[in-house]
């Protein structure tokens, strides 16, 4: 096989010309052969040629390529040296040599020959996809390159340039000598050059010469294209390669940033001052005047070309970014020279007074109309004379449009300056985020823009065209079922919009670019992304404290007093819809974090109407339903109650989708019991021996007998007080019944032989180990391996057949097999329906204390 090393073109031919100047010229020939058959084929019938494949050398001892070759159904034969040809060579064939290496002499020969010379790879692919073999007039080994076009820049070696040449052709790549929009990919040794730039421009992808050198080691790889994202992103030239740069007037946190991002970009960075650099980078609202002055060399930039280049994953041209002081010395002379010799400088000032109070007045009525409405110009019929002076029902609904106008903008700049350029394809370097993080980001702000945009041209014709009986409230409540629906799906999932932001901007430096660039313009006022998309969680609220405003100033016999207490209370309905819905979403939350937190948990856990009530630390004090001493974790569902205990040993990690880890599950599932088989809850009295102890008096369907789970609360933030009657309260909501205090009953501990003494001493811990590890020894010997099915039909059998009568000498068998399989009877039965053994010993004393329960 051929190894690594680098290939030169060994013809009289050079490589280096265009190759598409040739494969034109084929072209124009095939065409020309292809009317002159067509004009013989009157006269007489030409005799077909048949394409015969020969295996040089090593390659007729390759099994799965002859094996590939039976089934293209090609015709094939074996040579050893070229000098087998002569009698191999037939006019009835058009011989197409295959070779394992496309560097040793035989190769050399059959190329001088201009004999067709494919290699391996290129059969077993043509087998693989049911193709016919590629026609190539150059020698062919792969085709990880077929239908790339690429051209290249800045390379001065014509040995190096060659040898790139060579292999792209070997790969089945086409040359392009000038740039144009057909070429797929540009192969750059510098940053500069009019070819470069016209690749940035169109977005055409820039590569490192290491792309083609990589992609020709990996050319015997059956299914391998150069361009795939994952393989052709590791060889993008970076923005910053070749650049040294430096940073004046950030922040030490900003700078530091920047930094770090010139590093992954490629670049480097120097002090300010330091002649290698090649670019200083300038904070233009800071910076008023450079500390030096710069080299002809140096190109001194606005921070939009830094960020700017970082999106565009390439260089950005440095012409349309260079910093200009906003203020020459020439200007400033001129200036100061013009107010010392300027005379009647008081007019000056009165006239420049009088122009900033125009402004504020303009400011006061922008964006609106003029404040003496449009019905009132008009000359009526009375000619009444109109006042100066506007009610302050008027002064409330001009704020209410203003502020009204102001949302819409701040909606619009969120669209057109985020969503939009993150949506639309074709992206220079790709598209900066995936669709589902755009969608999770700004979910449905593009809705909710147009709702108030109907709001606000509502309110702008109803303040052009003022008249203190015109309704306000009649708009809100015409668009109160768009805002209901518009609303909820977004305040709700805000949090996550604000995490989706921060994880992409720290992971994704295109992303963090883009934030850069559009938050530094004038349309967002200076504000983060997150800080514009809080104004929609905002705006309901403040609209119903403007029309509750407005309900102040309008006159009991106006007709809208009426109606803005009816839109009032739509909005109303409207955030309750908001909050009902979160608090949903929430609980939603809460049950996913449950299923990833217990391993094994049940997925009909998972249920639209079911919501998590409350979490709670315990220890087990019996025998059920784990190990006394064991840690476990209930979870109050509204309907059910989870069961979970704390895992011994955390084995393997939870698989995530791509960009989400999530820590290994830390709880192992012991049963969901619906709240419905809670009988009794049992709060137990505190004595010496026994401290914030309670237990549950349950049911299980498949049982004869009540079955107790004892617990000790291990949480002083919750009461066991509070905590038994939020359990007692959705205990008998779920059966239906409203005295939720009749199934708390206060007991003695000794009446249930419970007991929390010496639970966290030493000998109880050395204790549970000893018994774990008993577990795990009976388990690893065990060579009868009953199944649990079985376990149960006999537990069932035995306790029928005692009740009844007793036990014979086949019950005796039964009963030492069933002791032999402790390693099953020691694992927590996920229905909990084995009877535990404590409760044979103690059934009398157990039935005279639940005998006045049920």
């Amino acid at each position: 096989m051929a190894d690594n090393s680098v290939l030169t073109s060994t013809t009289g031919r050079t490589s280096l010309a265009d190759s598409s100047i040739f494969d034109s010229k084929v072209t124009e020939i095939s065409k020309e052969n292809v009317v002159i058959r067509s004009a013989s084929y009157v006269e007489e019938e030409m005799p077909q040629i048949e394409t015969r494949l020969i295996l040089v050398q090593e390659a007729g001892k390759q099994e799965e390529l002859i094996k590939a070759l039976k089934e293209i159904k090609v015709p094939f034969v074996k040579m050893e040296s070229p000098e087998e040809f002569e009698s191999l060579d037939s006019p009835e064939f058009e011989n197409v040599f295959i070779v394992m290496d496309f560097q040793d002499s035989v190769f050399n020969e059959l190329h001088k020959t201009d004999y067709r010379i494919i290699g391996p790879p290129v059969i077993l692919n043509c087998a693989q996809k049911g193709e016919p073999l590629p026609f190539s007039c150059r020698p062919l080994y792969c085709t990880s390159m077929m239908n790339l076009v690429l051209c290249f820049t800045g390379f001065r070696k014509k040995e190096e340039l060659v040898r790139l040449v060579t292999l792209v052709h070997h790969m089945g790549g086409v040359i392009r000598k000038d740039f144009n929009s057909k070429v797929t990919h540009l192969v750059a040794n510098c940053t500069q050059g009019e070819k470069f730039r016209i690749a940035v421009s169109l977005g055409t992808p820039i590569m490192k010469s290491e792309w083609i050198y990589k992609a020709w080691e990996r050319r015997n790889e059956q299914d391998f294209c150069a361009s795939v994202d994952d393989f052709r992103n590791e060889f993008k030239v970076p923005p910053f390669q070749d650049c040294i740069l430096s940073f004046l007037g950030f922040s030490d946190e900003e700078k530091t940033n920047m930094e770090e991002m010139t590093k992954m970009q490629g670049g480097n960075y120097l002090p300010i001052g330091d002649e290698r650099c090649t670019h200083l980078v300038v904070e233009e609202n800071v910076v008023k005047e450079l500390p030096f002055e710069p080299s002809k060399k140096l190109y001194v930039v606005k921070q939009e070309w830094f960020w700017g280049s970082i999106q565009m994953d390439a260089r950005a041209g440095e012409t349309m970014y260079l910093y200009e002081k906003a203020n020459t010395p020439e200007l400033k002379k001129s200036v100061s020279l013009l107010s010392l010799n300027t005379p009647n400088s008081n007019r000056k000032r009165r006239r420049l007074k009088e122009t900033l109070a125009q402004l504020s007045r303009e400011t006061d009525m922008s964006p609106f109309p003029p404040q003496t409405p449009k019905s009132c110009t008009k000359s009526s019929k009375n000619s009444t004379p109109v006042p100066l002076k506007q009610s302050a029902r008027w002064q409330v609904a001009k704020e209410l449009y203003q502020t009204e106008s102001n949302y819409v903008n701040i909606l619009a700049t969120i669209i057109q300056l985020f969503q939009v350029p993150l949506e639309e394809e074709g992206q220079r370097g790709g598209p900066i985020l995936a669709p589902e993080e755009i969608k999770t980001i700004f979910g449905s702000i593009p809705d909710i823009f147009d709702v108030h945009t109907k709001i606000k041209d509502d309110l702008e014709d109803l303040i052009v065209n003022w008249d203190e009986s015109k309704s306000i409230g009649d708009i809100f409540l015409k668009y109160s079922k768009d805002l209901v629906k518009t609303y909820p799906p977004f305040v709700n999932f805000f949090e996550m919009s604000k995490e989706t932001i921060i994880k992409c901007e720290k992971q994704k430096p295109r992303f963090h670019a883009f934030l850069k660039i559009n938050q530094a313009k004038p349309e967002c006022g200076r504000q983060s992304l997150v800080e514009l998309l809080i104004r929609p969680v905002q705006r309901l609220p403040s609209v119903a404290l403007l029309l509750n405003d407005l309900k102040k100033h309008t006159a009991e016999e106006n007709p809208d007093k009426s109606t803005l207490e009816k839109a009032i209370g739509s909005l109303k309905e409207v955030m309750t819809h908001i909050n009902e819905d979160k608090r949903k979403t929430e609980a939603q939350k809460q049950i996913f974090d449950v299923v990833y937190e217990v391993d094994g948990c049940p997925a009909n856990l998972l249920s639209s109407h079911r919501s998590l009530v409350q979490r709670v630390e315990t220890v087990s004090l019996g025998e059920h339903p784990c190990d006394r001493g064991e840690q476990v974790t209930l979870f109050l569902f509204n309907d059910c109650l989870e069961i979970a205990r704390k895992r011994h040993k955390v084995i393997g990690t939870f698989r995530s989708p791509p960009g989400h880890t999530r820590p290994p599950a830390s709880l192992k599932h012991i049963h969901l019991m619906p709240l419905s088989q809670i009988k009794k809850v049992l709060d137990i009295r505190e004595t010496e021996d026994c401290h914030n102890a309670f237990a549950l008096l349950v049911r299980p369907p498949t049982e004869r007998a009540n079955v107790l789970l004892s617990f000790q609360m291990t949480s002083e933030e919750l009461p066991k007080e509070n905590w038994l009657k939020m359990l007692c309260r959705h205990v008998a909501n779920t059966i239906c019944k409203a005295d939720a205090e009749n199934l708390i009953y206060s007991a003695d501990p000794e009446s249930f032989e419970v007991n929390t003494k010496d639970m966290d001493s030493t000998l109880s811990r050395a204790s549970r180990a000893i018994k774990k590890t008993s577990k795990k020894v009976t388990r690893a010997f065990s060579f009868s391996k009953t199944p649990k099915r079985a376990l149960r039909r006999a537990l069932m059998t035995s306790q029928s057949s005692v009740e009844g009568r007793s036990p014979s000498s086949n019950d005796k068998h039964v009963m030492s097999r069933l002791s032999s399989t402790s390693s099953l009877a020691g694992i927590p039965s996920p229905s909990l329906v084995s009877l535990p053994s404590f409760f044979e010993r103690r059934s009398h004393t157990l039935s005279r204390s639940t005998t006045h329960l049920i």
